[in-house]
């Protein structure tokens, strides 16, 4: 597959883009059914005790409604409900306990939307409440140490020795704030039951997971349930299964009628996951070159009450610097809040935030570069494992931006540049992201008029998939991509990995290449067996598919010519499952249990693309406003499967990784446990005036042991990082270090 590698990389239009931006493209809520009632969701004003009575009469009076749906009567024989990491988790009709605020606890139908959101205000519920434990430092929080999923914790050495030892200390705590998705799309579900069998309309990023989700909790045969989501408005982790999905579809059965739900932006911050606040404690013991001694991270989360759920993200934090002497640790802390979950980069966002933040105190310290600090300590060869990187390449990373970004005109001493009432800082990190790949399957057929069409049970999550397996099978294939339709987000189609930690492209792209090499070696096979044939008699491995022709060895012929030759129609079905994951993994997956290859998880290698952040900013000296002015930013990901989208990718992370430095916090009142931000005016995200120039350079890597494409994915490593060249820049700007996030004026007052 080396040779399809070097064909991929340049800039493609997305095939989808006129139909996103004339309106054309269907999103979840946008499917029609055959005359809908629609859902409201009642939920809990309180975020501890248990439901005392519903008073629904005049919720009942309201014109158009048909029915409320409480724990008393929405019946018995679901299971319990599984988070995100498919442990237990909050409850929601299941009987009259109340976990968090926001949580569900009824669901009106009514001929029209407006009727039954207005029985839902009228809904009338008494609560048995108690005080609740909102989170860290909360009366009544319960903790403990998290149980790693995939092994201990990394630890090497001894890292508590070698600190006490070592000729430089520093030590530090930081902290990252509870945030929210906030995706445009809104967390839809439209269930429509036909003789017995349920389709479900979901935004969804695992198609044969939301499938086996709803077919477990309803007793159904998975074949008598479909998921559609053919485009999805943004995810970033939020929209995998969840419990409403099969509340609404048995609702619907309930009625005798498809069910539409469109809950609120308020409700979206209680009825799915979020990014949990984080605490760290980091020690770093190094020699007076800056050479590591010792790395110690600890960290806490929070949680609901009855979720172990964590991310962890000790596994990356170990294991970006050489270090002889390691140790890691990760908490829980069980608080009244409804289960968080996966969020865009979910574990290196906010603890590459703490190690990126402490090493360049440290460098300071040191009175040394910070990207010379990073240089003293990189390494090719994992320092937890011992085995080698697949490929990395952060100091050609750190070198490029570097130079792009004039880091040579930095000044070391913090506050010492100014232009007017502004004081300027520059600022450095590290960004990473560990390369998974999962299991996948699909189909393609080939017809002589030179048309591809592929069915894959991909997720179109706004990075541009369809445009990605187009691509793809267009290049294998020899064909122009517009030749190529291809068909995603229905759990007809051949099952793919969850679309999360950037796994879905490296997946879809080598069984859509495994596909592909099937067709081609069919072609090849009848036309070295043809007498006719120019080919006659060559090794078929030798003919290629280039320009909607077959060539080898100084001859060609037009490619519908070999196709009819070969059949008429040629189909192939392919399925990849990644060394290291069990042969069992495509069934499992089709059963909502998903096995990904980790990339820290690999005995091989440890595979991680790597990048660098430089940032500009300046900071107001008597308001304290942060305006940041320009940011550079170089990845080194290997593969590069479309320039264009890639470098939107790689945008749009660096903006969110800005956003989490200066803007994004979801505000808890540590009273009541209730999210006090919870819409668009209150919660802060970047708008075209505070996002800089952005520059991004992608840095060519092959790396042929990754996978045999050498794709790494791109679509989280943007953000990871940023924040912590936000906050490096304005120490440098105003020589004060915020290790909370996030940083707001009056943190600089």
């Amino acid at each position: 597959m080396s040779t399809l590698s070097a064909k991929l990389g340049q800039p493609v239009a997305r095939i989808d883009g006129i139909a996103k931006v004339t309106g054309a493209a269907r999103y979840a809520s946008d499917e029609p059914v055959p005359s809908p009632a629609f859902a409201y969701l009642i939920t809990s004003r309180i975020a501890r005790g248990t439901i005392q009575a519903f008073d629904l009469a005049e919720a009942h009076s309201v014109p158009g409604v048909i029915e409320i749906v409480t724990y008393e009567n929405v019946g018995a024989g679901f299971d319990k409900a599984q988070g995100p990491d498919g442990g237990p988790t909050t409850t929601t009709l299941e009987d009259n306990k109340i976990w968090h605020a926001g949580q569900i606890i009824g669901i009106v139908v009514a001929e029209t939307y407006e009727a039954a959101r207005e029985a839902a205000n009228k809904s009338k519920v008494t609560y048995n409440e108690e005080a609740p434990s909102a989170t860290f430092d909360s009366s009544g929080v319960s903790s403990e140490p998290h149980k790693p999923g995939r092994g201990p914790d990394p630890k090497k050495g001894d890292a508590q020795g070698a600190y006490a030892k070592a000729p430089v200390k520093f030590e530090a705590r930081y902290s990252t704030p509870t945030q929210h998705h906030n995706a445009i799309e809104l967390f839809t579900v439209t269930c429509e039951w036909k003789d017995g069998k349920l389709t479900i309309y979901e935004p969804s990023q695992f198609m044969w997971g939301t499938k086996a989700s709803a077919a477990k909790q309803l007793k159904l045969e998975p074949d008598h349930v479909r998921a559609i989501s053919r485009y999805i408005g943004g995810a970033f982790g939020s929209k995998g299964p969840n419990p409403r999905t099969h509340w609404i579809a048995r609702v619907a059965k309930r009625v005798g009628r498809p069910l539409k739900l469109v809950p609120t932006r308020d409700q979206g911050f209680t009825i799915a996951t979020f990014r949990a606040e984080t605490r760290h404690h980091i020690k770093l013991g190094a020699a007076p070159d800056g050479q590591l001694h010792s790395f110690s991270h600890e960290g806490w989360e929070v949680t609901s009450r009855p979720s172990p759920y964590n991310v962890a993200g000790v596994e990356s934090t170990a294991r970006m610097y050489a270090c002889p002497n390691i140790h890691t640790a990760v908490n829980i802390v069980h608080a009244d809040r409804n289960t968080p979950g996966y969020m865009r980069a979910p574990p290196e966002t906010p603890y590459m935030f703490a190690l990126e933040s402490a090493m360049d105190e440290l460098a300071h310290q040191l009175n040394m570069d910070p990207v010379e600090l990073r240089r003293v300590n990189d390494t090719q060869i994992d320092p937890v494992e011992g085995i080698p990187f697949s490929s990395r390449s952060l100091m050609q990373c750190f070198d490029r931006a570097a130079a792009q970004f004039g880091w040579n005109k930095r000044n070391s001493v913090p506050g010492s540049v100014r232009d007017g009432d502004w004081e300027i800082g520059y600022g450095c990190a590290t960004a990473c992201y560990p390369s998974n790949i999962g299991p996948a399957a699909c189909r393609i057929a080939l017809t002589t008029d030179g048309k591809a069409v592929v069915g894959i049970a991909g997720h179109e999550i706004g990075t541009g998939a369809y445009t990605t397996v187009a691509v793809v099978a267009a290049r294998a294939l020899g064909l122009p991509t517009a030749a190529v339709t291809v068909h995603m987000g229905d759990s007809d189609l051949p099952p793919i990995m969850i679309a999360g930690g950037s796994n879905n492209a490296a997946s879809a792209s080598l069984v859509v290449a495994k596909a592909c090499e099937q067709l081609r070696d069919r072609i090849a096979q009848a036309a070295v067996k043809d007498p006719r044939s120019a080919f006659n008699g060559f090794d078929p491995a030798s003919l290629q598919l280039r320009e909607s022709k077959l060539t080898g060895a100084g001859h060609e012929e037009d490619l519908q010519v070999a196709i009819e030759r070969a059949g008429h129609r040629l189909e192939a079905y392919a399925e990849n499952v990644p060394d290291g994951l069990p042969p069992s993994a495509i069934s499992d997956m089709t059963k909502g249990q998903p096995k990904m290859l980790g990339g820290s998880s690999r005995k091989d290698v440890s595979a991680y693309a790597f990048g660098a952040h430089f940032v500009e900013l300046r900071v107001h000296s008597r308001t304290r406003e942060v305006r940041v002015q320009r940011t550079v930013s170089a990845f080194a990901a290997g593969t590069i499967i479309n320039a264009l989208t890639a470098h939107s990718q790689f945008m749009g992370g660096t903006i969110w990784g800005l956003s989490s430095a200066l803007h994004e916090e979801t505000e808890i009142d540590t009273k009541s446990a209730r999210y006090v931000n919870d819409n668009l005016a209150d919660y802060l995200i970047p708008v075209n005036a505070d996002v800089p120039t952005i520059e991004i350079i992608m840095v060519p890597e092959a790396d042929d042991r990754v996978n045999a494409l050498g794709i790494k994915g791109i679509g989280e490593i943007g953000i990871v990082g940023m924040n912590a060249a936000v906050a490096n820049a304005v120490y440098n700007a105003t020589g004060k270090r915020i290790r909370s996030l996030p940083i707001r004026p009056e943190k600089l007052l």
